[in-house]
Order: structure tokens, then sequence, then C-alpha cells
């Protein structure tokens, strides 16, 4: 028997999704929650991986389960795991169904503040940055759909087969106190450090340091830049994932507050 599992987890107190050696993991904890219950080791599949730090509002993992069980799942998942990882819902899926390699989709929000604050630094990024130029910033969001190579912005091009992403929806959205800012990108996929690249790079030019036209050529020309540094993690969640023969909604939306004035 199949499954997805529909998850969120503030990812603050993991090194990533991944399972590795001698560091807690968004993946290493749910397995080690269902080997509790099931008493055999069962691993689990993601759509995907973030960064230590990085949180997710809506994330889908598949496990498989060769023994049938009567008791409700969801109920003894959430009793065992942690306060910052919570199950939405089970869903019974065809074997060939897969929760990385069916996504047709995901969607990243990247939360920015600009002012220090001791609750909000947790869940946002702190960037103490003044006069930033908004309608520049907003004008580089809506140059990247226009392209599909991220080569010059990914952490490690070589890890992967190509570095082509098509990216349906980029957005910056500024709180009427411009305080407060809100990237938001959606693609069929992602490299390794891009959407925290993308916020560097878009920080930078808010503040004159890039130019468009600079930040079209990294775009265009595959233009690599010495100053390459990713934007902090907590501040960046994966916040939507679909699929051909799904269809949910998030109970909690774990950035819902966030997302006041800015969306």
């Amino acid at each position: 028997m199949k499954f997805f599992l529909h998850i969120g987890y503030n990812g603050g107190n993991y090194h990533g999704w991944q399972s590795q050696p001698n560091a807690i993991t968004v993946q290493g904890i749910i397995e080690e929650k269902l080997k509790c219950i099931f008493k055999t080791d069962i691993t689990v599949f993601g759509c995907g991986r973030t960064d230590a730090g990085v949180h997710a509002s809506q994330y889908f993992l598949n496990i498989s389960i060769k023994e049938p069980f009567d008791f409700d799942l969801k109920f003894r998942l959430n009793k065992h795991l942690p306060n910052d990882v919570v199950v939405y819902e089970i869903i019974p899926v065809e074997e060939r169904q897969h929760a990385r390699y069916d996504a047709t989709s995901r969607t990243y929000d990247y939360f920015i503040h600009l002012y220090k604050d001791p609750v909000l630094g947790k869940y946002s990024s702190y960037y103490e940055l003044e006069n930033l130029n908004f309608d520049a910033m907003k004008q580089a969001v809506k140059l990247i759909p226009l392209y599909d190579n991220f080569e010059a912005i990914c952490k490690q091009p070589h890890l992967h087969n190509h570095t082509i992403c098509y990216v349906t929806h980029a957005a910056l959205f500024v709180d009427p106190s411009e305080q407060r800012i809100r990237f938001t990108i959606t693609a069929n996929r992602f490299l390794r450090g891009m959407i925290r690249l993308l916020v560097h790079f878009i920080l930078r030019i808010g503040t004159g340091k890039m130019s468009l036209d600079t930040f079209q050529k990294v775009l265009s020309e595959q233009l690599n830049v010495d100053d390459k540094k990713p934007a902090f993690a907590n501040g960046l969640y994966l916040s939507g994932v679909t699929y051909p023969y799904i269809n949910v909604n998030i109970p909690t939306d774990i950035t819902a507050l966030l997302k006041n004035g800015l969306s």
C-alpha cells in the first residue's frame, strides 16, 4: 500500500530535509517515528530537498506499507512527531505514483523584514537595508520568467543533469509601510540555491549595487558574477506543490500571518 503524506514543517531546528549522518533532518525524524509505529524501517521519499533552516508550509512525501493497518496513522504520527512537524492528511495513491517525480510545479515564498524583531526573525529574514529601490526590484523579478537556463543562478550546477527550469510566475510584494517584502516564484523545478541566489541579486538591485542590465546578462548570457552569496535560509518556504491527480488545500497555512499585507 502506497500513501502520500501531506505535511508542513518549521525547518529552524533541522539540517534540511534529506537524511544525513550525525545531523537531525526532517526526513530522519519522520522515518524514526514511522519505525516506532510500525516496528520496521520505512524509507520516505520527499517531493524535493530543502536546505538547513528552510521551512515548508506544504510538502509531500510517499511511503509504502507492506502490511495492512487498522489505526489512524495521521493521529499517531502527529502524536509522536515534534511540534514543528505536522501531518495534514494521508492520501492513498497508486504504486506508480511518486511525490518527487510526479510534481508538476512547486511554489516558494521568501519573506524579508527590514526592522529588527525578536519573534519575526525566526520566520522571516532580517536585512538592515534602507532606501531600497522597490521599482527596480519589481522590474528584476519580471525578467525571471523570460528565461529558462539558470546555470548562473545555481549553487552547484555540476550536480544537475541540466539547468533548465520553466518559471511560470514570479512576483514581488511590498507592504504599505515598506518594511516587509515577499518574493514568490513558481516553476516546474528548482536548482540548488536558486531561489536564495535570486533573492540576493534582487536585494543588490534594490540597493543599487547591481544594475538591471547586469542582472539581465546573468539570466540571458549566464554571466557569472563574483558576488554570489545566497540569501539567509530562514525566510524561505516551500509553499505549494501540485500534482495532476490530487487536489488538496492547506488546512492551516503557516505563512498566513507573514503574507498579511503582502499579496
